[in-house]
């Protein structure tokens, strides 16, 4: 799995006080899952955030910031992150915030039958 450990760990230390989370590995990277949603995660060595879909058009003229085309088209309510969009903790901060306030209102996703 190649993904980004130390920004894995900055992900880790910034949700560390917070119940139900979850890392998974998918889509080639890291997932952090809260109360067992999708919330941010790591591909290679980008961010990846669930954002609110109206919050899309607003974010994607930060700097360092795309939409998420993981499989060919865009994403809707996803967004991706590279460092130069996350140098200062501060910016760090506002990624990891804008993620968990969108995953307090976002819908679980359906469990798959076995």
């Amino acid at each position: 799995m190649a993904y980004n450990e130390k920004l894995a760990n900055r992900i880790r230390e910034q949700l560390a006080d917070l119940p139900n989370i979850d890392e998974k590995e998918m889509m080639g990277g890291l997932t952090f899952m809260v109360n067992d949603k999708m919330c941010i995660g790591i591909i290679k060595d980008e961010l990846m955030c669930r954002i609110a879909p109206e919050m899309q058009d607003t974010v994607l003229e930060k700097k360092g910031c795309r939409i998420m085309d993981f499989t060919g088209r865009p994403m809707k309510g996803y967004v991706m992150v590279d460092d130069t969009g996350m140098k200062t903790q501060k910016e760090f901060d506002y990624w990891i915030n804008l993620c968990l306030e969108f995953n307090s209102k976002a819908n679980s996703s359906k469990k798959k039958k076995k």
